[in-house]
């Protein structure tokens, strides 16, 4: 059995595009298969002031807050703090890096299975402890993920392809599915897209056919052999043939960035 631990930089991943995630889509990633979820930890920011001035912001906050609670997440806050220049200019620091960092390095001896949810390069180095101590390390991310972050990793997959994480839509979120696009042929037109289904055992890939005439606005085919490209469909199946996505859409490669607290 797999002990596993899931560490999340929430203000990273709520900037990147990771608003609106569903936290018990992680926990039961963590407890399917031969993996059971040990440690769920997630480093959030508070602005103290706004807390006590704002009563708007103060109720979506901690009911996001007891949310994560629900789930049996542990929240670690990290308060806003501001400083002045010399020329009067505010800024704001609220970090928790070196928070999260300490506490994964500290209980990974109970640990063999790390995932971790960030797109910072910084934690690069954290990855490579992890794996010194023969903990694996799993990264998932959405947007602006750092590079090296991505190849130090055991395994990455962006937060966008895991099913039900972020809801595609309001309506007909079951009916939708995020893949890539792998071995595209130019000249005739068709490919395959990899894309994810939560099983008993696990995360696991699978594939379907599709034909670029069946997009549903004019995409720029380049864009079928970009791996990092992701794309929004509905998979069809007729009278016995065999499954085909339809109705493909770009998703968005940028999302504005959610300030609400």
């Amino acid at each position: 059995m797999l002990k596993t631990g899931i560490y999340i930089d929430a203000e990273n991943i709520r900037l990147c595009g990771g608003y609106g995630m569903r936290y018990e889509i992680l926990a039961e990633m963590a407890n399917v298969g031969n993996s059971t979820l040990l440690r769920a930890n997630s480093y959030v920011v508070e602005d103290r002031q706004r807390t006590e001035e704002d009563s708007e912001y103060r109720h979506k906050l901690y009911r996001y807050h007891d949310i994560l609670r629900q789930y049996g997440f542990k929240l670690i806050k990290k308060y806003v703090k501001k400083f002045k220049d010399a020329d009067g200019v505010v800024t704001t620091k609220a970090n928790a890096d070196m928070d999260l960092a300490i506490d994964a390095i500290l209980q990974a001896r109970n640990l063999d299975r790390i995932i971790l949810l960030t797109g910072d390069g910084d934690f690069v180095r954290l990855i490579t402890a992890l794996q010194n101590r023969g903990c694996r390390v799993e990264v998932i991310g959405f947007h602006n993920v750092s590079t090296e972050l991505r190849e130090a990793a055991d395994l990455y997959i962006s937060g966008f392809l895991i099913p039900r994480l972020l809801p595609i839509s309001a309506t007909d979120d079951d009916k939708w599915h995020r893949g890539t696009a792998i071995n595209y042929n130019p000249t005739k037109g068709f490919g395959f897209m990899r894309y994810h289904r939560m099983t008993d055992e696990g995360l696991t890939s699978d594939t379907v056919f599709f034909h670029r005439s069946k997009t549903e606005n004019e995409i720029d085919p380049q864009l079928f052999n970009h791996p990092m490209q992701i794309f929004e469909f509905k998979i069809f199946s007729q009278n016995g043939n065999r499954p085909e996505a339809i109705d493909i859409r770009l998703l968005p490669t940028e999302q504005s960035p959610r300030r609400d607290f």
